[in-house]
């Protein structure tokens, strides 16, 4: 019996189909297809991630999964190997055993009696990773891959060394990881839940220690980056990506790199766009339901002729550190992403920004503690993660302001950067951020990028700084951002960027005697270029509340020590999943203090304590890591301990040192 396209399908769930792999593993995946599908076979959409099925995603996977499930898909969330109710042990994320396991589990499921034969990836961060990692590995069944808030090249544009700088979410990630990965099975599904507990706590690795050893783009870096060999991909892409996000630069780059990618970006947080904020969102399901009913089941709805990049261009807005909405307007290009457009290049001289070139002679020689508007690397926990006002750190910086506008600037692309400096240590680092300057003074980050200047030549083979004068660029990441006419724009330079990136371990002062940059534009209008479907999803997960959840960010200075430390606290709540009864909580802390004069002063805390509870077993872990340095090295510790029923059960610790590689 032939099916009409996309007919709303009655659906089935179970919560542990068993993929067992060749090695003998076996991986746990919840799964929702037609009841019918034995007779009817379906594609599989395959969501593959280490973030706990049971517990971790399942608010999302409730709205998303049983949507395409209902119209003709087989939609896969299996925890890998070593995470959440699957056997086995993870050693470090984006691993060659990994992407073989992934390779296996699509051949497995091509081969069911319910698969037409036909697969695709959908996934957000680790799993937007994974999907272009396994794509680059071509399994036959794999025909499409939905890329959301992910990136072609780990060591440049992930959560460790933007810029060839350490970023302070090496150690945060690091912690998170650290927690999330050594917690129990639910003890409902694995009768073995205490012994693969066990193993999971004396197996898990503290992966700082490990990026930390990698201060290079070396090899280890190069696997599983994309942007190596764009032409190992032959499935089709769609990339998505929000300005809110931190991986923005992605989707631009696999529209150009692939054919028949297509890209989107929103004005989101790191968020599926069907439920992100700031709003507005879109119909994404809609839309991903076409890239599938093209590439899966070879229905010729014309996806291919979409534009190839659609972008949502914000206007220009007061700076907060959170918003709700964000008014702009969808623009789309038909043909490439943002590399064609016109720009327009701004010179730094003494006076300011200005159209032609000028002397310029100013040093810059910011406090270590320069960057705590930053706001987060990765918005992602919904609190005030975003950059606010950027006045304070523009007044510790060397900035450089326009004139007003005589007209209204559409920046879309990535601006270039290039400075002349000359560096007073060997060791140096550099911030650049573009801001938007309103008629009252406050400073709108617009978009940024930071700089290892041992990195300016190669991040493979970093050389120190001379005493000379050196030629430097950097690309900052891509938006598109309306600044309306009588505002201004400003550059504004800092060689510390604290607690976004690790500091330089001395203190120092850069000559700057030369600079431009570069603004890729855009035509100015006034309508919508592209209108999607409005959002729409399945049921949403049915919790009881017992703990609320609840987000601070407070900072906080010495007036005795004179040490500055941001302090974050995300408690997540506590709920009882209303199906199974599984309950779940976990609250993450994190502090990151220096000394404004004292670079090596630095030091990052976290915390993280989770929970699960089921039929009177209570277990608890908490994972606490703390990173510092001298000038020559950086310093690790790290305990992590679990309890069950209040008893420890568990414990061990990590002391590490690890020597700075010019950074």
């Amino acid at each position: 019996m032939k099916i009409p396209q996309n007919a709303l399908r009655d659906i089935t769930e179970d919560p542990d189909l068993g993929i067992h792999l060749s090695d003998g593993c076996r991986l746990s995946a919840r799964i929702w297809k037609p009841a019918d599908a034995n007779e009817n076979p379906v594609p599989v959409i395959l969501e593959y991630l280490p973030y706990r099925k049971r517990d971790g995603t399942t608010a999302r996977d409730a709205l998303t999964h049983p949507w395409f499930a209902a119209r003709g898909y087989a939609c896969l969330r299996v925890d890998m190997r070593g995470n959440g109710d699957s056997q086995g042990l993870m050693h470090d994320e984006y691993a060659p055993q990994e992407q073989a396991d992934a390779v296996e589990v699509i051949n497995w499921l091509a081969a069911q009696p319910w698969c037409n034969g036909s697969v695709g990836m959908m996934g957000i961060s680790w799993g937007g990773f994974n999907g272009l990692q396994v794509a680059a590995l071509a399994p036959e069944p794999l025909k499409a891959v939905i890329t959301l808030c992910s990136t072609v090249d780990r060591f440049a544009d992930d959560i460790h060394y933007k810029g060839g700088c350490l970023l302070n979410e090496n150690l945060g990630w690091g912690a998170t990881m650290w927690s999330y990965s050594s917690r129990a099975p639910d003890p409902a599904l694995r009768s073995d839940w205490r012994k693969m507990w066990l193993e999971r706590l004396e197996a898990e690795p503290f992966l700082p220690s490990v990026w930390l050893r990698h201060q290079r783009r070396d090899a280890y870096w190069k696997h599983g980056s994309v942007i190596e060999d764009y032409a190992a991909i032959k499935a089709k892409v769609l990339a998505i990506g929000g300005w809110g996000d931190a991986y923005k630069n992605a989707v631009p780059q696999l529209v150009e790199a692939l054919p028949d990618a297509k890209g989107i970006v929103g004005p989101w947080v790191h968020k599926y766009p069907h439920f992100a904020v700031p709003e507005p969102r879109i119909g994404f399901l809609q839309e991903a339901l076409r890239w599938w009913d093209r590439w899966l089941k070879n229905d010729t709805n014309n996806v291919e002729n979409d534009p190839d990049y659609r972008a949502y261009l914000m206007d220009g807005v007061r700076p907060a550190t959170w918003y709700r909405q964000r008014p702009g307007r969808w623009i789309a290009e038909n043909s490439g992403a943002t590399s064609h457009l016109e720009t327009r290049t701004l010179h730094l001289t003494d006076a300011g920004l200005a159209t032609d070139p000028a002397p310029l002679g100013q040093t810059i020689s910011s406090p270590a503690h320069t960057g705590a508007a930053a706001g987060e690397y990765c918005a992602i926990w919904l609190g005030p993660e975003m950059p606010g006002d950027q006045r304070s750190d523009d007044g510790l910086s060397t900035t450089f302001d326009s004139a007003p506008l005589a007209n209204d600037m559409d920046i879309v692309g990535a601006p270039r950067v290039s400075l002349c400096l000359t560096s007073d240590r060997p060791q140096a680092q550099i911030a650049v951020r573009l801001n938007h300057i309103h008629p009252d003074g406050a400073s709108t980050r617009i978009t940024y990028g930071v700089l290892n200047l041992s990195h300016r030549i190669s991040a493979e083979v970093p050389t120190q700084m001379p005493r000379e004068s050196q030629q430097v660029t950097l690309t900052l990441d891509h938006i598109a951002y309306h600044v309306p006419a009588g505002h201004r724009l400003r550059v504004s330079i800092s060689n510390a960027y604290w607690p976004l990136i690790w500091p330089s371990p001395q203190p120092g002062t850069l000559l700057l005697s030369q600079g431009e940059i570069t603004l890729p534009q855009r035509p100015s209008g006034q309508k919508d270029e592209y209108r999607f479907e409005p959002p729409t999803a399945a049921d949403p997960w049915e919790t009881i509340e017992i703990r609320p959840e609840n987000h601070v960010r407070r900072q906080e200075t010495d007036l005795v020590t004179g040490i500055v430390t941001l302090i974050i606290e995300d408690d997540f709540g506590k709920v009882r999943d209303a199906d199974h009864g599984l309950i779940n909580g976990s609250i993450a802390r994190e502090r990151w203090s220096i000394h404004p004069d004292d670079p090596c002063s630095a030091r990052g805390e976290c915390h993280w304590t989770d929970e699960i509870e089921r039929d009177g077993i209570r277990l608890r872990t908490e994972a606490r890591c703390a990173m510092t340095c001298d000038a020559t090295h950086f310093h690790l510790k790290a305990r992590i301990v679990a309890f069950e029923n209040d008893k420890p059960v568990y414990e061990r610790d990590v002391i590490d040192s690890i020597e700075r590689d010019q950074m």
